[in-house]
């Protein structure tokens, strides 16, 4: 199979020298998921990184292997991922509503907003910050680990939270309705505690 590229595209296929990172600029280029996977077998499978959007709305993928970032959007939603493997940032959005999910792994930074809800997620994994609003409602999960920062909103209805963890500012709404730790705490105690830029919803 022969990869039809442009001379831009082509200087984007480099190697970082000190992580060993192969530079893609898209899926698109390779054709499909599969036609990149087939690519990044005869490179002998290296680490990788995407720079536009990765759309994989649906798809029957259940693992990202050596992918470490998207630096635009990543679509999972409805898809049959399980694992996020060696991804580590991404730099817009990433939906993985209605997936069966259970940890975000090494995974350790959302640009964008995260898209949790509907999920089976129980592990918010390596993760520190969101850059936009970060959506946990109705999810099995009960702890928001490692997590330091949302730049959105933060909703948490209907989940098994007792505490907010590591938490230090919610850049808007902090919504923790019927969850456990809405029954233990006050708008007071949780503002000595985290930064939030806007309304607590605990009743």
């Amino acid at each position: 199979m022969k990869y039809i590229i442009t001379e831009q595209q082509y200087k984007l296929l480099t190697e970082d020298e000190d992580r060993k990172i192969l530079k893609l600029p898209s899926v698109d280029v390779f054709g499909d998921w599969e036609g990149l996977q087939a690519y990044l077998n005869k490179k002998g499978n290296p680490l990788f990184s995407i720079s536009g959007d990765l759309d994989l709305n649906r798809s029957k993928i259940k693992y990202l292997d050596n992918l470490v970032s998207v630096d635009g959007n990543l679509n999972l939603a409805f898809s049959e991922i399980l694992y996020l493997d060696n991804l580590v940032s991404v730099g817009g959005d990433l939906n993985l509503y209605g997936t069966t999910i259970q940890s975000l792994g090494n995974l350790e930074s959302v640009g964008g907003y995260l898209e949790l809800g509907g999920s089976k997620i129980e592990s918010l994994g390596d993760l520190k910050s969101v850059g936009g609003t970060l959506n946990l409602f109705n999810t099995p999960i009960e702890s928001l680990g490692s997590l330091k920062f949302v730049g959105g909103n933060l909703n948490i209805i209907l989940t098994k939270i007792e505490t907010l963890g590591n938490l230090e500012y919610v850049r808007g709404k902090l919504d923790l309705r019927k969850t456990p730790l809405s029954k233990t705490t006050t708008e007071e105690e949780i503002r000595k505690q985290v930064e939030v830029g806007k309304v607590i919803f605990i009743k």
